[in-house]
């Protein structure tokens, strides 16, 4: 007999693991997991679930609801709608509303981080909280910036229900976190000669920049938003055509805020943006210069928004009014200037001598000493 030779065979090909029947998971490895079916009339549904166990267990639970014929929630009979959709189109509406879209643009990937693939109607306060809390304590954030992020997860959800994609706003119901807005850090004397000093050393052509700040109190968005259509320089104003409060301000010019204002038109044409660098190219912010200064200056607790401080304060500890300065920083609020008033001592000073002036001229029924008068003129007398 002869011997047989054995013949080698392909090993076979591992077969795929397929996933049960109706769960599928949209993005693999994203731990996400969604079902299909079709409900008691034959339209295709689709709903995600979560983990692939709470999937398994809702497919069975509509499968069962099928074949009793069952009515499904109103809420199944329109499209999932994932978070990323809703944050899409609140950056299209920041795009064209908001003078803070670039912010926008920088905030959103936090947001997405977590909820990018998260259905929106899932998301619950709770769920918001505690992303913003989290990302809070590795960022450091402080609390204005936090409450930044809430408002724009609000925004989110706000055009969501307008859009009829959702129907509540989760971030509603997260507490805002308190915030101080009654620092008054303005520049001293000192400090802007050390600050001018290290800007010379580093950055000379960024001075006109600083100088128009502290002279005119812009906001960072409306100084570097500001073009050479809102100048008129044979006025002495320049306009804002839309601040903060959406409205419209006219800023007065003095002539140190002009001599800055014709440095800067040598570096273009006279139109455009007014804040370029020496080569001609509009900038989009003094970060990347103002910070390292400041700290080259050894200042302390000190950002671009002090410059503001450091305009009202100057200007009221100068004696002007606190509501011309109300009316030249473009607060709809007089409360807003009204923390500025303390540097102002020269109104409550005059109401309180009056008081000096309150003395007796006899003794009264009272035991009152004269002694103590004479002894508290004598006290005024020392202190003058």
């Amino acid at each position: 007999m002869q011997n047989e030779i054995p013949v080698a065979t392909a090993p076979k090909a591992k077969e795929k693991k397929r996933n049960p029947r109706g769960v599928y998971e949209k993005v693999p490895g994203s731990g996400v997991w969604s079902i299909r079916y079709a409900d008691a009339m034959g339209r295709i549904r689709r709903e995600k679930a979560g983990t692939k166990s709470s999937a398994l267990t809702l497919y069975q639970k509509r499968k069962t609801e099928t074949l009793q014929r069952k009515k499904l929630p109103e809420s199944l009979r329109t499209p999932t709608v994932s978070f990323a959709e809703l944050a899409h189109d609140a950056l299209v509406y920041s795009k064209v509303h908001k003078r803070t879209y670039e912010d926008d643009i920088h905030r959103m990937p936090w947001l997405l981080r977590a909820f990018r693939e998260r259905s929106a109607d899932s998301l619950t306060p709770q769920d918001c909280e505690r992303h913003i809390t989290r990302m809070a304590e590795e960022r450091n954030w402080a609390p204005a910036s936090v409450n930044r992020y809430r408002a724009l997860i609000s925004l989110v959800f706000r055009l969501g229900i307008e859009n009829g994609k959702v129907k509540e706003n989760p971030a509603r119901l997260v507490k805002p976190r308190q915030v101080n807005n009654t620092r008054t850090r303005w520049l001293a004397p000192e400090e802007e000669v050390r600050l001018r000093a290290a800007i010379a050393a580093g950055c000379p052509e960024h001075m006109p920049e600083l100088t128009l700040a502290l002279h005119t109190g812009l906001r960072r968005g409306e100084l570097y938003g500001l073009t050479w259509e809102s100048v008129n320089a044979s006025r002495q104003v320049l306009t804002i055509p839309r601040s903060k409060n959406g409205e419209t301000r006219h800023v007065p010019l003095n002539s140190t805020a002009l001599a800055a204002l014709t440095e800067l038109r040598k570096r273009g044409d006279g139109t455009g943006p007014v804040i370029r660098n020496l080569a001609g190219e509009p900038l989009a912010g003094p970060r990347y210069w103002f910070e390292p200064s400041v700290k080259k200056a050894k200042i302390r607790s000190f950002s671009w928004h002090c410059l503001r401080h450091t305009f009202a304060s100057r200007l009221i500890m100068d004696g002007v009014d606190v509501r011309t300065v109300q009316e030249l920083l473009g607060h709809k609020s007089i409360t807003m200037t009204v923390r500025y008033s303390h540097l102002s001592p020269t109104h409550t000073l005059a109401a309180v001598e009056r008081l000096a002036g309150v003395i007796p001229e006899a003794p009264t029924g009272t035991k009152t000493s004269t002694n103590s008068i004479e002894q508290a003129q004598a006290g005024v007398a020392h202190v003058q």
